[in-house]
């Protein structure tokens, strides 16, 4: 996999916060989630921009449930909601923290907060709202750079990376997933994300080992 020369890569973060990691079994746990911090810093390497986004949610939003049966499950009322799931990514907790030895946010070239709303919980991190017409402005922000190829990973791949990588693509940028990269929650939603973004463009590295061996 070859990328552009320098002043033309992004890599992008998405939620690779613990909240989605055995690291708080109570929220959200994506297995080996924890796992993949090295990998996200060794994609850094290869790009000019690094950036970053992170769930951003209330313990009082609409969506949370602590009943087993629903989580995952549509039947929320409103424009910007989706599915029930418990508490997670609460400000001021672990959950909400980024992974062992990611950066700080504020040492990201651009970072995105979403679901801040009670009622709006998006995925993807390039818009605030479920039709997507409430940009966060990374989409803005790239293109301002000149920026036409992106690294994508994080967590988890059926939900925010899957959406983050369509959004981006479809904007015209050239995203790349790297597996290695990301962690997902079950089999089933994994391959039919991984499907989804294939059909939509996106290229698909199993690790950064791709693109040393063709720099």
């Amino acid at each position: 996999m070859r990328i552009p020369e320098s002043g033309k890569v992004a890599s992008f973060d998405v939620d690779a916060q613990r909240t989605f990691t055995p690291i708080c079994p109570d929220e959200l746990p994506v297995a080996e989630g924890d796992t993949i911090g090295p990998e996200l810093n060794r994609q850094a390497g290869f790009a000019d921009y690094r950036l970053g986004s992170k769930d951003s949610h209330s313990p009082r939003a609409v969506w949370v449930t602590d009943d087993p049966q629903k989580i995952g499950q549509p039947g929320v009322e409103g424009d910007n909601v989706e599915e029930h799931w418990p508490v997670h990514a609460v400000p001021g907790t672990e959950g909400f923290e980024l992974l062992p030895g990611l950066p700080h946010p504020s040492d990201y070239d651009f970072f995105v907060w979403k679901g801040v709303e009670l009622d709006m919980h998006p995925y993807g991190a390039c818009y605030h709202d479920i039709a997507e017409n409430m940009s966060t402005g990374v989409i803005e922000w790239l293109r301002a750079r000149g920026v036409s190829h992106i690294l994508v990973g994080g967590l988890a791949a059926d939900f925010c990376v899957w959406a983050t990588a369509r959004q981006l693509q479809e904007a015209g940028f050239k995203v790349i997933l790297n597996r290695a990269a990301s962690r997902g929650i079950a089999d089933e939603s994994i391959a039919e994300a991984l499907e989804a973004m294939e059909r939509a463009g996106v290229v698909f590295i199993d690790s950064c080992e791709e693109l040393e061996q063709s720099a």
